[in-house]
């Protein structure tokens, strides 16, 4: 009874088994349908070159225009039938890496996506990024039918490569790997570029050595070639994702592929600095080489783009990167005999990326295939990276002799600072010392205009024996006064006319009394005259002097007034007597002569007026 259940039970696990198979295998296909999204390359294609006849062909997808029809522009019809053996009851995603330049999605007879004008050639490029639509729900059908149109323009990249369509879980993340890796990658590298290039350009222009060999004003030709590489770089690969750009095609493809020329080039005088090669024989040759080849690049541009014949093109990028392979080489052997590490580094990026290069040759220059994505971009990079490397390192070493400069300098300095300041003792004592010596002959040079001069007086009249002695007392007295004043004087603030006069007054009021001459004080109390200084204020002493004492000597006035005020930023001083007078037309004697000599010498100016009973003598000052 056991065995018979047994038997049973195993015959109903079997069909159990087997009812579960038949149902996975039927089920199949919805699950793979579910679990992997299709790739779509059969198709029925309507080919129609501009001015040529249209022709229909079935083919696999990708359809690149470039290599089916070189030279030419026009338009193509895609039909791309496919069913679905059971419909999903959630919207179809679509993914197509590569159409266009320009394009129309059509679904079941409805317009889905469209990009571009169809009928304008060499207008804006839409084949550039990945494109990513959903179908909705209600235009799926067992069978269903895509429509593709696209124009197509020389030397673009025109055509339509595979669809990819299924649950938008299983479609975008191969759609968002796509778009991250051609177009938000480019767009990192588009700014990490052009940040570099401008480092490298401002770093050029501004860091100058005038010791620097090799002429360019002492700029370092590395930075330049640095710079002009990165930003060449930036425009070649801003091309990648630019739908719109900023000149019309073809020379928009002239100019990138003349500015690829450059990149290639400039990196290659980039690295000639780094291995110090710019002094080699064949250097002159290599740089006019690489000018050669941006324009024969441009060139052959043109003609591949304008003219119709892509394989000039394809020579001048396989002459290019013959030259970067053969370049590379050279410049390997020499880093790796060298012990320098920068030069190393940039002889692994310069592998790197003429590898690279060669790849992308190939696949865009050779290969059929379509949705390709040039990786030189991304190894471009790597010259950033060598270069902000360089920098930094020049920058140390740059930053350590600065610092042994100024190590340096300060000593220097400090030495001259030493020497100076004993210099600077020096030439104090040298002039305190002529500061005394000028103070003395000063001292004896009023001594001897002065009391000198009164004393040879007082001597000649008592030689001459007509002098009473009188005169000769008052001469004697002049002398004494003079004296004492050229003492005082050592004493007088500098500008301080109020002062002079009150010392004047001191020294000369008892002559006045003496001679019973009535002193009339009308003195203003100023500010100190700041155009007066020691000197001035010794001249203006001596005129004041000359004047009180003529009119002790020769006037013969029973009064005697002086005046004193300030005027804007100077002073006027004078001295009113009313005594017999004089001719002032007469011709001036020794006195008068002295004042006018000491008046110009300070600045200032003297007036005289006199007629019997009144004589007027004004200084003024400022």
């Amino acid at each position: 009874m056991r065995v018979s259940v047994a038997r049973l039970a195993g015959a109903t696990g079997l069909r159990h088994w087997i009812l579960g198979l038949w149902l996975i295998a039927l089920l199949a296909p919805v699950a793979a349908w579910a679990a992997h999204p299709r790739q779509l390359t059969q198709v029925q294609a309507l080919v129609m070159p501009d001015g040529k006849p249209a022709f229909a062909e079935s083919l696999q997808l990708p359809y690149h225009w470039d290599r089916r029809n070189p030279g030419q522009r026009g338009f193509a019809e895609f039909e791309i039938p496919f069913e679905m053996h059971d419909p999903l009851d959630r919207p179809l995603a679509v993914y197509v890496p590569r159409l266009g330049n320009a394009y129309e999605i059509w679904f079941n007879g409805t317009l889905l996506q469209k990009n571009g004008d169809m009928a304008e050639f060499n207008g804006a490029d839409f084949a550039k990024v990945p494109r990513y639509l959903v179908v909705p729900t209600s235009l799926l059908q067992q069978r269903n039918l895509f429509l593709i149109k696209v124009r197509a323009d020389v030397g673009r990249r025109g055509g339509l490569s595979p669809l990819f369509v299924g649950p938008e879980a299983k479609v975008h993340p191969r759609y968002l790997g796509d778009y991250r890796l051609r177009s938000t990658g480019t767009l990192v590298v588009v700014v990490v570029s052009l940040l570099v290039g401008l480092v490298a350009l401002s770093i050029w222009a501004t860091q100058r050595d005038p010791t620097f060999p090799g002429g360019g004003g002492g700029r370092d030709a590395l930075y330049l070639n640095a710079g002009l590489a990165e930003i060449c770089w930036t425009v070649s690969a801003a091309n990648a994702i630019w739908d719109h750009p900023p000149v019309d095609w073809p020379w928009w493809g002239v100019l990138t592929a003349g500015a690829l020329a450059a990149w290639v080039g400039s990196m290659t005088l980039f690295c000639m600095d780094v291995g110090q090669w710019r002094d080699r024989a064949w250097a002159r040759w290599l740089h006019r080489w690489v000018v050669l080849e941006v324009v024969a690049t441009m060139v052959a541009a043109w003609w591949a783009l304008e003219a119709g014949m892509p394989l000039a093109l394809t020579v001048s990028y396989a002459v290019m990167g013959m030259t970067a392979l053969i370049f590379s080489l050279a410049f390997v052997i020499a880093a790796f005999r060298s012990a320098s590490f920068p030069q190393r580094a940039v002889a692994v990026a310069l592998v790197l990326n003429t590898l690279v290069g060669l790849r992308d040759i190939y696949a865009f220059r050779f290969s059929q295939d379509l949705a390709g994505t040039t990786y030189l971009r991304y190894s471009s990079v790597l010259f950033g990276l060598v270069l902000g490397y360089i920098v930094v390192t020049r920058f140390r070493a740059v930053a350590a002799q600065a610092q042994e400069l100024m190590a340096t300098l300060a000593g220097r300095v400090a030495q001259k600072e030493s020497e100076l300041a004993q210099s600077y003792q020096k030439l104090e004592q040298l002039a305190s010392e002529r500061a005394r010596a000028q103070e003395r002959a000063r001292v004896l040079r009023d001594m001897h205009d002065g009391v000198g001069a009164h004393i040879s007086s007082a001597i000649r009249q008592l030689e001459s024996g007509r002098s009473s002695q009188a005169e000769v007392l008052q001469t004697l007295r002049d002398s004494l006064d003079q004296l004492k004043l050229s003492i005082d004087a050592m004493n007088l603030p500098q500008g301080d006319i109020t002062a002079l006069l009150a010392n004047l007054r001191y020294r000369l009021e008892p002559r006045f009394a003496a001679s019973d001459i009535e002193l009339q004080w009308d003195v203003d109390v100023m500010e100190p005259v700041a155009r007066l200084d020691s000197q001035g204020m010794r001249h203006l002493q001596f005129m004041l002097f000359e004047a009180l004492s003529n009119v002790l000597q020769h006037a013969a006035a029973t009064v005697l007034r002086i005046e004193a005020s300030a005027t804007d930023g100077g002073a006027v001083l004078r001295i009113v007597d009313n005594g017999r007078g004089f001719d002032v037309t007469a011709p001036p004697r020794k006195g008068l002569a002295s004042q006018r000599e000491r008046a110009s010498a300070m600045g200032a100016s003297v007036q005289i007026a006199s007629q019997p009973g009144r004589t007027v003598v004004e200084i003024r000052i400022g």
